[in-house]
């Protein structure tokens, strides 16, 4: 960021390297939020509760598609869901759930650097909702397969906190539920977690 900055702001620099600089700068702000935020909430303390509020599952699902979709197709990434989302009460708090399915979404998509698809799979069980998101990139390595889920377990990636995966934990555990992942070699990788229906 100091170098774009200095480059944007040198005598001479042209509007063209201002703008593509300038995208450069906004690309790694970002980044790094992302990663404070990462950091701030896995030391949260244990005892802060997560402020549920009862909603139907189906529209809540339906917008964050929505929303999400483009985001993907820019990776050339398409966002497919096999079943409609189902129109059950569940007690969730929006916006750390969607932390939840844009981390998993994120994680997908970058095991597919050429591209591919993910699927959202639903399904209602006893007192439960399960949900799937499985892309077609690599399966899990063997060897990450136990620590998956713990803090600054990571596989290949250049950049992050390996904090994503133990945050995606506590949200689905701040919320009643399970997380767990699967993997068949040529097939991708599948995450599932719950959420307990509302009553």
């Amino acid at each position: 960021i100091g170098l774009a900055t200095d480059l944007a702001c040198s005598r001479g620099s042209r509007w063209s390297q201002r703008r593509q600089l300038r995208t450069m700068v906004s690309h790694q702000t970002l980044r790094m939020k992302t990663m404070l935020q990462e950091l701030i909430d896995f030391t949260r303390p244990g005892g802060q509760q997560p402020r549920l509020r009862p909603m139907q599952f189906a529209p809540y699902l339906n917008s964050l598609a929505e929303e999400a979709s483009p985001e993907l197709a820019q990776r050339g990434v398409k966002l497919v869901l096999a079943n409609p989302p189902p129109s059950v009460p569940v007690r969730i708090e929006p916006h750390r759930l969607s932390r939840l399915f844009y981390k998993l979404l994120g994680n997908a998509a970058d095991e597919m650097k050429d591209g591919g698809k993910i699927t959202l799979r639903f399904k209602k069980t006893r007192g439960e909702l399960q949900v799937e998101v499985q892309d077609n990139g690599r399966c899990i390595p063997p060897e990450l397969a136990d620590s998956l889920f713990k803090p600054f377990a990571t596989y290949g990636k250049l950049n992050g906190t390996g904090l994503g995966l133990t945050i995606c934990r506590k949200i689905a555990e701040d919320h009643g539920g399970r997380i767990w992942a699967t993997s068949v070699p040529g097939k991708g990788a599948t995450f599932s977690f719950t959420l307990p229906l509302a009553r």
